[in-house]
């Protein structure tokens, strides 16, 4: 596994911007080990959501975790308001860092992650593959 420490800036989009990274460098497995930061916003979908809640404001990124597949994202964070309740869910499109976000990759380069259909749970479920080679 090769760690990459990244910072990411005001304005991005959190997710967007690691799931850019993996792919510009030439890997389709990676996981975010730890991330810590601020967002202005937040698209999150809690635990059991159809529908994605919109947070806005001072967001304190407490943890990120999850997952980088050739085909998308599963991305987990736990989030504290500016009152300090703690909010947490999966990471949808559309959060942006408000001062930075630091974040630990961890890439594969002998792995390939795609997300598959699996009837028993009805969502894109992790599959995981060696890297063929030269792919």
């Amino acid at each position: 596994m090769e760690m990459r420490p990244l910072r990411l800036t005001p304005g991005q989009d959190l997710r967007r911007a690691l799931e850019c990274i993996v792919f510009a460098e030439g890997f389709s497995a990676a996981f975010v080990v730890a991330g810590i930061g601020s967002l202005e916003r937040v698209h999150l979908r809690r635990a059991g959501a159809e529908e994605v809640d919109v947070l806005e404001g001072k967001l304190e990124l407490l943890t990120l975790s999850g997952s980088i597949a050739a085909n998308g994202a599963h991305l987990h964070a736990a989030l504290a308001t500016a009152s300090g309740a703690v909010v947490g869910g999966h990471l949808a499109y559309g959060c942006t860092v408000r001062t930075t976000a630091e974040v630990l990759l961890g890439l594969l380069p002998d792995w390939s992650f795609m997300r598959e259909a699996d009837l028993g749970t009805g969502y894109p479920e992790l599959s995981v593959r060696p890297r063929q080679p030269g792919g």
